[in-house]
């Protein structure tokens, strides 16, 4: 018996210095430090030395070791009161109370391949488009075209009085007719010397000064019926039937939209990329959802000293006559090759005075080694990181990042509202909501 009392001590103080060396390399997490190990292993291997003393020193020897024990529980129980149980207290507590995961909506940074643009805002032109005025006054005798309606080059739009004009012309026919007569008289006169070559030159002038008489009549009468110089549509009419017409009054208008113009302001700057033939994109206000695809016309001669812009004019086919002249148009023109960039959802990024942010996903930290009451770990185990970025372009519903995300990682799109740095979170398996199709206008 006595030896197998031996025995589980030696197992016990061996037990006890093992414990102690996990603890001490962190493979054993325990609220006890590991020199509470060590101690119990000497306490146990003093018991084995006592119980190998002779009987007469082993009784002194019994109660030293008593007093010395009853200290040790004392000042053990003083230690686990006064630094364990706070700790695990604490620990308790900050497991009890840990933030719980946040669902949050993801996206990957990805590298896409974008052409440098430039944005514009600009103003649709017809391609022609004139104010139809008459050159000779009159009352309106008859019209021929209705509001809006097409018509073809030479097409009659508007008869101008022109019976003066008309008995004007009359009377010059019968004068160049009189006249003729006169000169051919004059001619068979002087062909057998019977007249001076004087009254020849006078007929002759007569003549012309009649057929020019006649022509001019004829073409105050051309002016007086007002034609179409081209095909286009004509706008609003704003004469009626038997009103007066002055000089430069404007009857209608008549413009040519197929193909039509856009006209739009560039930075100064922009003049070292911009180039006639780039590409252009449109969109108007009126036609939502549908794009239309130009190219770039002409660039002003000059740079307005006021604004420091040169004006660019784009030219778009419009077959359908949907787009009209003075149309509010959105431009973006390519202007160079495509370039490799960073991007995000533009929900992604979080605005501040301090910079603009993105919270990124990455693993949980791990707890050191030993440390006293280690944080506990997510159960997703994920969390967030804050990063400062730097954006650049902005195309759509996605933006350019130039520098703080690396490509793959995992961004927050949606409910950053709710999230701070190194917060704990969760995937949330509905993607975030699209954008709208149209953003609404105030």
């Amino acid at each position: 018996m006595r030896r197998i009392i031996n025995w589980i001590l030696l197992a016990l103080a061996l037990a006890a210095l093992a414990l102690g060396a996990l603890a001490q390399t962190g493979v054993l997490h325990s609220p006890a430090p590991p020199i509470a190990f060590g101690v119990a292993a000497g306490v146990f291997v003093a018991l084995l030395a006592i119980r190998s003393l002779p009987l007469g020193v082993r009784r002194p020897v019994v109660f030293l070791v008593t007093l010395v024990l009853l200290a040790a529980m004392t000042a053990g129980l003083a230690y686990f009161q006064f630094v364990i149980r706070p700790t695990m207290v604490k620990s308790f507590l900050s497991a009890a109370f840990a933030p719980k995961p946040t669902a949050v909506s993801v996206e990957p940074v990805k590298l896409e391949r974008w052409p440098p643009q430039l944005a514009a805002i600009g103003t649709l032109r017809a391609y022609q488009g004139i104010l139809i005025a008459p050159q000779a006054p009159g009352v309106v005798t008859a019209i021929h075209f209705e509001s809006a309606s097409d018509v073809q080059e030479g097409d009659l739009l508007i008869n101008i009085d022109d019976s003066v004009d008309q008995a004007d012309l009359a009377n010059g026919l019968a004068q160049l007719k009189n006249a003729e007569a006169t000169l051919a008289r004059q001619k068979t006169l002087v062909a057998g010397g019977n007249t001076p070559q004087s009254n020849l030159d006078s007929a002759l002038a007569a003549r012309d000064s009649a057929a020019a008489t006649v022509e001019r009549t004829k073409a105050v009468i051309a002016q007086k019926a007002i034609r179409a110089p081209f095909t286009g549509r004509l706008g609003l009419r704003n004469v009626d039937l038997g009103q007066y017409a002055s000089v430069g009054m404007t009857l209608a208008t008549l413009q040519q939209l197929d193909p039509i113009y856009a006209d739009f302001p560039a930075p100064e700057e922009a003049l070292a990329t911009l180039a006639v033939g780039e590409d252009v994109i449109m969109t108007v206000d009126a036609i939502p959802g549908q794009r239309f695809e130009g190219k770039v016309k002409a660039i002003d001669a000059r740079v307005s000293a006021e604004s420091r812009n040169v004006t660019v004019r784009a030219e778009f086919e419009n077959p359908g006559h949907k787009l009209l002249p003075g149309m509010f148009a959105n431009l973006t023109v390519t202007t160079g090759t495509p370039q490799e960039l960073l991007t995000l959802p533009r929900t992604a990024i979080v605005y501040s005075l301090y910079g603009d942010n993105v919270f990124v996903v990455v693993p949980a930290k791990k707890p050191e080694p030993g440390a006293a009451s280690p944080a506990p770990a997510p159960a997703s185990g994920l969390m967030v990181e804050r990063r400062f970025v730097k954006l650049g372009a902005i195309r759509d519903e996605r933006i350019a990042v130039t520098d703080g995300v690396r490509e793959g990682e995992t961004v927050v799109a949606a409910g950053q509202i709710k999230l701070q740095p190194n917060m704990p979170v969760i995937l949330d398996d509905h993607p975030a909501l699209p954008p709208p199709a149209e953003t609404p206008r105030p």
